[in-house]
């Protein structure tokens, strides 16, 4: 069975490029221009679609967190407070898709809470994204499957039963899982990137990569693993104020990791041994036969 699902225009699985998001998430820190620099460099570097992240701060933060006090660039204010200054409402959200539209790039995002799908289904996303923290939360995945648009399931910080009792639940007909570990940033031993191939073994829907490491090459690696969808973050410079910053591709760093995907994918190959046109003068030069003809039984 082929594993497929279509997001937007395009076909991602088995046979198709990888297909690669970069990730503005609230890097922005609630400043529509930098989110438009962010889209700029996505456009620039190759990705296929950039993605942010839409929160109702007073749904989505506990209550013992709301008056928690912290440090941030807008002066020392509330937990409450921060999470509204980096969310961006109506009237950024029409200027993100408008302007998405003129570079010719595709946006999603993922929501935190159910009005937030209500509110994104006003642009008629090309599908949604189910952070790994979301992965449990059932009136957020029902509200988003009653969407009928694809669903990208986040697996970080879950176990293999509730991602079996996630999957069961979403059905599989228009899902695609991301492995994923839920650290910002996570170090190179708890990557466990052949659990791409596990989750591809389980399930029959195509298997991505979210990574949150330092450096590219773990991204690279997992597409030789089978990813078909590779998501990071991005950021204009990693020493930015933000939680996701430290784990972000900076803009010279994306443009290179799309290189390294595209080569990788090319690298790759087809498993089947052949000899190149371009051995042939090596060959006619080096090669030097003399196996004997075994006996005849």
């Amino acid at each position: 069975m082929k594993r497929e699902i279509k997001i937007g225009e395009k076909l991602i699985g088995d046979g198709h490029p990888t297909y690669i998001v970069g990730e503005i998430g609230i890097n922005h820190n609630g400043d529509l221009e930098i989110a438009k620099q962010l889209i700029d460099v996505a456009k620039w570097a190759g990705v296929d679609a950039v993605k942010f992240q839409k929160r109702t701060p007073e749904l989505c933060v506990p209550e013992d967190q709301k008056a928690k006090m912290r440090e941030t660039p807008w002066g020392y204010i509330s937990y409450l407070e921060y999470r509204y200054k980096v969310e961006f409402g109506r009237d950024e959200y029409q200027e993100i898709d408008r302007y998405c539209r003129e570079k010719g790039l595709d946006w999603f995002a993922s929501p935190w809470d159910e009005e937030s799908v209500d509110f994104l289904e006003e642009f008629s996303p090309i599908c949604y994204k189910i952070a790994s923290a979301s992965l449990t939360d059932q009136v957020l995945l029902e509200r988003a499957k009653a969407t009928g648009r694809p669903l990208i399931l986040s697996t970080g910080m879950s176990t293999v039963e509730e991602i079996k009792q996630a999957v069961a639940y979403l059905g599989t007909d228009h899902l695609m899982l991301t492995h994923t570990t839920s650290a910002y940033p996570v170090e190179p031993d708890e990557l466990n990137l052949r659990m791409i191939q596990t989750l591809k073994e389980m399930f029959p829907v195509p298997v991505g990569y979210s990574g949150h490491e330092v450096g590219l090459v773990p991204s690279a690696v997992a597409v030789a693993l089978g990813a078909d969808l590779v998501e990071r973050h991005i950021t204009l410079d990693r020493a930015l104020w933000g939680s996701d910053q430290a784990a972000s591709v900076e803009p010279g760093g994306l443009s290179r990791l799309v290189k390294y995907i595209r080569a990788t994918e090319a690298a790759l190959g087809t498993g089947e041994k052949m000899i190149y046109e371009s051995e042939l003068p090596s060959l006619s030069k080096l090669r030097r036969s003399n196996w004997q003809t075994p006996p005849s039984k």
